[in-house]
């Protein structure tokens, strides 16, 4: 059975849908088979500074090229931040018109200073986790034992998320 990648899409500086909706066209090429993806969803900053706009996110669920490393596909997504105008970091969690978390790669597991499989705080976010209950309700996180539609039930958070039409 191949590995699915998941990874999550957010946009809060320029046109952001639009820029999201690029971006999962742009992803398709990482993929040996067409995307699952989900709907487009506008949410409240988390752990930004004071007056962030809202986020558009989105997930994709993709399955790797063959020979394709997390570490691999994490440098394509970089590049493709980059792309779309993404500059190196000066405040933590600031406007970006396009981030892109490598989120699950299977059943991988990393935890090196490059990257962390899965994603460290994925389980704990709304933003990712509805996003990604719609493409991917069973999916357990390999260091978890739920999966995304009941990590998403009981989380407890203040996020608002609201589907965008």
């Amino acid at each position: 059975m191949k590995s699915v990648a998941l990874v999550a899409l957010g946009s809060n500086l320029g046109n952001s849908a639009s820029i999201v909706l690029n971006a999962i066209q742009r992803l398709q090429a990482f993929s040996e088979e067409p995307l699952l993806k989900s709907s487009l969803w506008q949410t409240t900053p988390v752990d930004c500074p004071p007056g962030s706009s809202p986020f558009v996110n989105a997930a994709v669920a993709l399955v790797p090229r063959e020979g394709e490393t997390p570490e691999t596909l994490l440098g394509k997504l970089q590049e493709l931040e980059r792309e779309f105008g993404r500059q190196p970091k000066t405040i933590l969690n600031e406007a970006r018109p396009l981030d892109l978390d490598l989120i699950a790669f299977g059943d991988e597991i990393r935890d090196s200073e490059m990257l962390t499989l899965p994603h460290a705080r994925a389980h704990q976010r709304k933003f990712v986790l509805q996003p990604l209950s719609e493409i991917a309700p069973d999916f357990v996180f390999p260091d978890r034992s739920q999966t995304v539609a009941d990590l998403l039930t009981a989380l407890q958070t203040d996020e608002v998320l609201v589907p965008i039409k």
